[in-house]
């Protein structure tokens, strides 16, 4: 009998793993809901006067709207709550800190499997609003570039799934201090994201 209920325990979950997953066919949608850790790299320039710029991470909820222009082929938007930034100076200057948005549009492909789990990769472009600097006179031009992102996701039922995904983004911003230009803040962050996605 052990033998037995093992043996049918073991062919349930192969039949599982093998079933097709949820389809990404041409005109569904699909929302996620979740949360980023948005990381800036390390170096993030130097402004006039050899000032090192560091610009720390934030973590905030994201979402995202996907539409399927063909099978396993998707448009994707990406947003999120505005993330916050501290700025500091050669390591130890407070220069206040800075808010913004990231939205981004993505052209992504799903790679087809015949399991729950269901890796893609996608590449697009980013525009960064920053507002809300606390340094008076401090501002940080708008930034427009590409974003590259890999992501997994995993079926829990058949149209809702547990991602996670990576992306870069190209951002660099002209900075200036009581309207002169003070040179370029390069962030180029790494979002880390954790979404549940449901497909309509």
């Amino acid at each position: 009998m052990t033998k037995t209920l093992a043996a049918l325990t073991l062919s349930t979950a192969l039949v599982a793993l093998a079933a097709p997953a949820m389809a990404q066919n041409q005109g569904d949608w699909t929302v996620g809901i979740g949360v980023g850790y948005l990381d800036p790299k390390s170096d993030n320039g130097t402004l006039t006067g050899g000032l090192d710029v560091e610009v720390d991470s934030d973590t905030r909820p994201i979402f995202t709207v996907e539409y399927f222009v063909r099978d396993n082929l998707g448009i994707e938007l990406l947003a999120a709550t505005p993330f916050k930034h501290d700025i500091t100076l050669n390591g130890s200057i407070d220069a206040g800190s800075v808010k913004h948005l990231p939205p981004t549009l993505s052209l992504n492909y799903h790679f087809p499997t015949n399991s729950v789990w269901k890796p893609y990769v996608g590449a697009g472009l980013n525009y960064t609003i920053f507002f809300d600097e606390e340094l008076p006179g401090l501002e940080l031009d708008n930034s427009f570039g590409i974003a590259l992102q890999a992501g997994l996701d995993y079926m829990v039922t058949e149209k809702g799934a547990v991602r996670l995904n990576v992306r870069w983004f190209d951002i660099d911003s002209d900075v200036s201090l009581g309207g002169t230009d003070v040179g370029t803040a390069e962030i180029d962050p790494w979002l880390v994201g954790v979404s549940y996605v449901h497909s309509f």
